[in-house]
């Protein structure tokens, strides 16, 4: 005869020793089933001595079992005395094989063909079983792995760590005291990451304690021939942003997290709401899922950090028990929701939950704790009839998702009286989250409305982890794309076929997109990054033009039904949305709106061409290497540049001077330096980055965009150093301000004090250094002084949309 338990929970990871700890207290009759001979597997195969952090923060800790941040081996300690103190019930290699539901509650078959009866269930078995490999060919050779038991084992090596969540930076971090570690991540942040490791690892990097391909990917793995130039067993090929890479090496560690055990969790019963492979199964808020009786917490659920598995797995058994349990994060959301209408003057959380996921079509798919992290991270709004949420051309870049009320998108670069209507559950602001350039439209409150704004850090990181999220945004990012910039009046119905057929493409830096004579058989949008068109005349490479995120190309070619007339190749690391001929040429035919928007763009584009052609026919041979310069210099990613036309400089300085003047005696500008194309100079001066590589590692958060572009840095910088590291183009220095400028007649007359903008120190021995930084003199009313004091017109500003025109004149 079959045991008979009140719950069986199924793994003893923090969740499920949390939930045993708890049951124990409580007297109620349990089993803790457990498949490894050792409690919390999962805590158990963290790197030895591997440092475990207190995440989320903001939350405190509601469990039986004790836990704050700490050595992985201290945490272990303290959980098994507890275990023992309370007296949990745990049966070690209890692997659950069969989960079924009948008449008397759940029949659990184990691996030891021993049986058990249960009345509820609850599942805690996590996904480390399920390691996600790299996917490509050579994934299984020796010498690539995908877990990290001991650091210490490994000396004298080249590792290479492909991964950008914790696990990935956690191992490179620990592995770097001994070994060449090089990290792989395919972003160009680390999104994923706890802020404690997020802030560890671009340290790291900055210290040259490890390196990092950012934008990368693997191609393929293979094991090195016999007498290659470093001797290593291991040859690691990767796509990068900047063409291929090339890395022999010892090792491979790959921490792509893990993929939950879905089969399993299918064949109890549970089901998941979409097809994605990465998909979680959906739970109340009580944890309970589809099968009455089986309860999800932790990872399986979508909850990997430890402190959210050890409060589930608390408020699980209290919610088995029929306890009244109060979220531990209920306090928070009540605070934070308090702005949502409802029935009497509390907020009830999930009533308020649940109206959020009803209206906004975006959070659907997000499971019911999914949607409270979303809700904690994000912002309510209100707003009244008439005010503006957003600017066209601001740099900010946050989501939102409009919940009650009307907004409108003013369509043109003027108030023209056109707008287009948002309505409540429809969402905006994905075209500058995704492109990372200034907002292309502005929004404002046609009544009253309440909005959920999403910063940018927190909602890339919910359309990298959701699918369904994921597909949602893109195709709005695709419909409006091609609404802005093809087809202004038409309706998104009516685009939809098209934006159906979209696909998105990446491109590295220089690679080519489509060569004149091809097909022409798609357009692309440009989603981020940014592009040069150009066209072979006369046997030299004549450039039509630079095209940034949110334009597009390859229209006139399908248009006049001939091959392609011109070469399009990447400027920077770009992607693009590829929309097919044959469904762009269909939708044009159907709807005249559309035709007749098409046309007039199209018109419009051909005589531009042609103007740019003539103009650059002008401007000499040099034309074309001259846009390659500009792009070499980084200018492809700024937003806002600094120029001198070297045939008209004097040398005079009172671009120098008239910056340190403006910025207590400490010039952000040194003229002399930077490299010059024909007469073209590129000073070192902020280009203020569409995507700031100065705001990626800042401890206190010192450094912000204003919404008219300019990267500035604010009082609250601690001097340590981050920014001048991570800047690439060294226009960053650390120096102190002082109030007393240098006069200019008592250095003349009397020849006392400082020559104004000489060279000087920048920081005197008792004084703390601070980062400076050219901030385009954002406090005065006039405009950048160096632009301004230029008395020949030498120095200009130029936004990367103006790089043609300078090209022209030069």
């Amino acid at each position: 005869m079959s045991a008979q338990f009140a719950v069986a929970i199924v793994g003893s990871g923090p969740a499920g020793l949390s939930a045993g700890c708890r049951a124990a207290e409580q007297g109620l009759d349990h089993v803790v089933l457990e498949a490894a001979p050792q409690l919390s597997n999962t805590v158990f195969r963290f790197q030895k001595g591997k440092h475990v952090m207190a995440e989320p923060g903001v939350l405190p800790l509601r469990s039986s079992l004790p836990f704050e941040a700490g050595r992985r081996e201290a945490i272990l300690a303290a959980w098994n005395q507890r275990a023992q103190e309370l007296g949990v019930h745990i049966r070690h290699a209890a692997e659950v094989t069969r989960l079924q539901r009948d008449a008397n509650g759940f029949l659990l078959g184990l691996n030891s063909d021993l049986e058990l009866r249960a009345a509820k269930v609850v599942l805690a078995i996590g996904l480390q079983g399920n390691l996600r490999k790299l996917g490509v060919s050579g994934d299984d050779l020796p010498g690539v792995q995908y877990q990290l038991d001991d650091p210490g084992e490994y000396q004298d090596e080249i590792i290479v760590v492909v991964g950008a969540g914790d696990a990935a930076i956690e191992n490179a971090l620990a592995l770097a005291d001994n070994n060449r570690v090089i990290v792989v991540n395919r972003r160009d942040e680390f999104t994923r990451a706890k802020d404690g490791n997020n802030t560890a690892i671009l340290a790291a990097i900055k210290q040259g304690r490890l390196e990092c391909y950012y934008d990368s990917k693997p191609e393929r793995v293979q094991a090195s021939a016999d007498g290659s130039a470093d001797g290593r067993p291991l040859t690691l090929y990767l796509t990068t942003r900047d063409g291929g890479a090339r890395i022999e090496c010892d090792r491979i560690i790959a921490r792509l997290g893990a993929i939950p055990p879905r089969k399993f969790v299918e064949s109890c019963g549970v089901e998941f709401p979409n097809t994605d492979p990465n998909s979680v199964p959906v739970v109340s808020s009580s944890y309970e899922s589809n099968v009455q009786g089986l309860y999800i917490v932790g990872a399986l659920a979508g909850y990997p950090l430890i402190k959210q598995a050890l409060n589930q797995g608390y408020e699980v058994i209290e919610h088995i028990q029929g306890h009244a349990v109060i979220p531990v994060d209920e306090p928070l959301l009540r605070e934070k929701l308090a702005p949502v209408p409802g029935p009497g003057n509390a907020v009830d959380v999930d009533l308020v939950l649940d109206v959020i996921r009803s209206r906004i079509r975006l959070l659907r798919p997000l499971t019911p704790l999914q949607l409270r992290e979303f809700m904690l991270e994000s912002f309510v709004r209100v707003y009244e009839s008439g005010e503006t949420i957003f600017q066209r051309n601001d740099y900010s870049n946050s989501f939102f998702s409009l919940l009650s009320g009307t907004a409108e998108v003013l369509l043109g670069a003027e108030d023209t009286g056109k707008a287009a209507r948002i309505t409540a559950g429809r969402f905006f602001g994905e075209m500058s989250l995704i492109s990372g350039r200034r907002r292309s439209a502005t929004v404002r409150a046609a009544s009253r409305c309440i909005a959920i704004e999403t910063p940018r850090r927190q909602m890339n990181k919910l359309i990298q982890s959701v699918e369904g999220v994921r597909r949602i945004v893109d195709r709005a990012f695709v419909t409006r794309a091609i609404q802005a910039h093809l087809a202004p009046e038409a309706e998104a119905d009516v685009l939809a076929p098209l934006a159906e057929s979209a696909d998105a493409y990446q491109f590295k830096a220089d690679e080519l997109i489509y060569a004149e004579g091809e097909p022409s058989d798609c357009i692309h949008l440009i989603r981020r990054g940014s592009v040069m068109v150009s066209r072979e005349v006369a046997g030299r490479t004549i450039v039509l033009a630079y095209m940034p995120a949110g334009n597009y190309f390859g229209e006139t070619g399908i248009l006049s039904s001939q091959v392609r007339g011109e070469t399009v190749r990447a400027a920077t690391a770009t992607e693009t949305i590829r929309l097919d001929a044959t469904e762009f040429l269909e939708v044009i035919r159907e709807n005249e709106v559309v035709r007749k928007a098409v046309e007039r763009v199209y018109k419009s584009r051909l005589m531009s061409e042609s103007d740019a052609l003539m103009q650059a026919r002008r401007g000499g041979e040099s034309a074309g290497e001259l846009m390659h310069f500009l792009m070499d210099q980084g200018l492809g990613e700024a937003t806002d540049a600094l120029l001198i036309d070297e045939s008209l400089c004097i040398r005079c300085d009172q671009c120098e001077k008239a910056c340190a003047a403006t910025h207590g005696n400490v010039s952000r500008l040194n003229r002399e330096a930077g490299p010059t194309f024909a007469n073209l100079h590129v000073p070192t001066s902020c280009r203020h980055c569409e995507h700031p590589h100065c705001m990626k590692d800042c401890p206190p958060d010192a450094i912000h965009r204003l919404a008219s572009g300019e990267v500035y840095i604010d009082d609250s910088c601690i001097g340590c150093g981050n920014c001048e590291q991570n800047c690439p183009y060294g226009v960053i220095q650390m120096g102190v301000e002082s109030a007393a400028s240098p006069s200019l007649w008592q250095w003349l007359l009397l020849g006392r004090g400082e020559e104004p903008g000489a060279a000087r120190p920048l920081v005197a021995t008792d004084a703390a250094k601070r980062a400076v930084k050219c901030d385009m003199c954002k406090d005065r009313g006039d405009g950048p002084a160096c632009v301004q004091s230029c008395p020949t017109g030498a120095a200009i500003r130029v936004k990367p949309e103006q790089f043609m025109a300078v090209i022209a004149d030069g």
